[in-house]
């Protein structure tokens, strides 16, 4: 035989060689079995993440909760300045009658009985 005969039948087993790696190697039950690899290898750290996730969750909602509450804690306080306005009001009204009273004792105390 001669050399470029050799050389083409060499590279006609070589080619069909290549190619029967190359479809063993892309295989889908080869492709199946990656597959299978890269979850049992990338699962447990996903599960972690999501983990992580639902208790950043809990925490968030409790924050938000407890702002939530805050905030309505505040508006009932500006809600009753009515009631704060009407009990200082009415807290000046008993202050005044006090002195009054306090007054009229020791105005009455300085007078003589007969007068009382």
């Amino acid at each position: 035989m001669e050399e470029p005969e050799m050389q083409l039948k060499g590279k006609k087993v070589t080619d069909k060689f290549t190619e029967s790696v190359y479809v063993l190697a892309n295989e889908p039950s080869v492709a199946l079995y990656r597959l299978q690899e890269h979850v049992r290898r990338s699962l447990p750290e996903l599960a972690q993440h999501k983990a992580d996730m639902q208790r950043w969750e809990e925490q968030s909602q409790g924050a938000i909760y407890t702002v939530e509450y805050a905030c309505s804690a505040v508006k009932n306080l500006v809600d009753s300045s009515v009631y704060f306005r009407s009990v200082e009001g009415l807290l000046k009204q008993a202050i005044s009658i006090r002195d009054h009273m306090n007054a009229t004792q020791s105005h009455s105390q300085e007078l003589p009985p007969s007068l009382l």
